[in-house]
């Protein structure tokens, strides 16, 4: 299996262009999530992949720092934010870890279809946490890969074996908020438009 980086960077291309595969579901995250932000919020999506919730996002808010693993993928957000003439998102390539940002400087974190992709989620978790201002809110939209059928789950460790899948962590619903609540969100909106994802916008308290 490749390390995410590279898995990303190759994969990128294809990604960039590939179809929203539920568009209602997207649309429904971008109402939920622009719900709960504000002009002046500063926020950080960490996995911004090809940058268009970033861009949606950013007009309505003071500034977004987009950060993403992969060179190629933030290449291609920073030409579509030129193109879409938004100008208050910092593009950044690294990682939570890597980037070193200060505590409690973001109003709100969004990690969209990225945590099943980290290996250490709790500590993912633990840092967002510590990212964000009291009271900030963390939304995150999130492939339950532990609850998909047990056929598809081998199919991905066999495209894994072939470099063709990157690295996937397996954790259910029940598990993903139980980590939340552990690092001291509370569950303030939880919806699924099917029993392989979840979406979830946590408060810190």
């Amino acid at each position: 299996m490749k390390d995410s980086k590279t898995f990303w960077d190759k994969a990128a291309e294809k990604y960039i262009k590939s179809p929203i595969k539920d568009e209602a579901a997207y649309q429904k995250k971008l109402a939920i999530t622009q719900a709960f932000l504000r002009p002046d919020y500063k926020v950080l999506e960490f996995g911004c992949g090809s940058g268009a919730t970033a861009i949606f996002h950013a007009p309505h808010v003071a500034q977004v720092v987009a950060t993403d693993i992969s060179d190629k993928m933030i290449e291609a957000a920073q030409r579509k934010a030129v193109e879409a003439g938004v100008k208050n998102i910092v593009f950044q390539q690294g990682t939570l870890d890597s980037l070193q940002f200060k505590n409690e400087s973001f109003d709100a974190v969004l990690g969209l279809n990225v945590l099943h992709l980290l290996e250490d989620v709790d500590g993912a978790i633990v840092k967002v946490h510590q990212l964000l201002k009291n009271e900030g809110v963390f939304v995150s939209s999130t492939s339950l890969i532990a609850e998909i059928n047990l056929a598809f789950r081998w199919l991905i460790s066999g495209m894994q074996l072939l470099g063709l899948a990157p690295y996937v962590s397996r954790f259910t619903k029940r598990q993903l908020i139980s980590k939340l609540l552990k690092a001291g969100f509370t569950i303030e909106r939880e919806w699924q438009a099917s029993h392989e994802s979840v979406f979830i916008v946590a408060r810190k308290v």
